[in-house]
């Protein structure tokens, strides 16, 4: 009876600690159904067309969504770029964070500073996106549990 009961509080806490997660941040809509599959192929797309703000737009959006969703990052709707890689550092291992600080530099320099990256970067990025971004190794699952869990506790 122990065994069932801990095994059922805790799938409701697994539930229950994804009901945090905000479906916008700012104005930017993060919900996964909002998305492309492939977030690195479709931005590249966007930048192939000359669609250079579509691109760097999805490509945060698509940083924000992994982040919230995948690696569990207590990211909230009023979060900015400095929150967000604040807390996505606290929950990532290094190579991972040096994308996520790469991609929100660019996107603030692109939206905040009117300065469009060069193509190879962008085109860098776009390639890099799903293997940095859309799988969760099991060193980061423990490190973003405890993240997730700590911001259950503080909401």
């Amino acid at each position: 009876a122990y065994l069932v009961r801990l095994t059922m509080t805790t799938r409701r806490w697994q539930r229950d600690s994804k009901a945090w997660a905000p479906t916008h941040v700012q104005s930017l809509d993060i919900r996964p159904e909002s998305l492309p599959d492939d977030i690195g192929v479709a931005a590249r797309q966007f930048w192939d067309r000359g669609e250079e703000r579509a691109c760097l737009s999805l490509l945060y959006r698509g940083l924000l969504s992994r982040l919230v969703h995948v690696f569990e990052v207590g990211i909230r709707d009023s979060s900015t770029e400095g929150d967000c890689l604040r807390l996505a550092a606290a929950a990532l291992h290094a190579d991972r964070i040096a994308y996520v600080a790469q991609l929100i530099r660019v996107w603030q320099q692109s939206v905040y500073g009117g300065q469009m990256p060069a193509a190879e970067v962008v085109h860098e990025l776009c390639a890099d996106f799903a293997p940095t971004l859309d799988r969760v190794p099991q060193a980061d699952r423990v490190a973003s549990g405890a993240t997730a869990s700590a911001a259950a506790c503080r909401h």
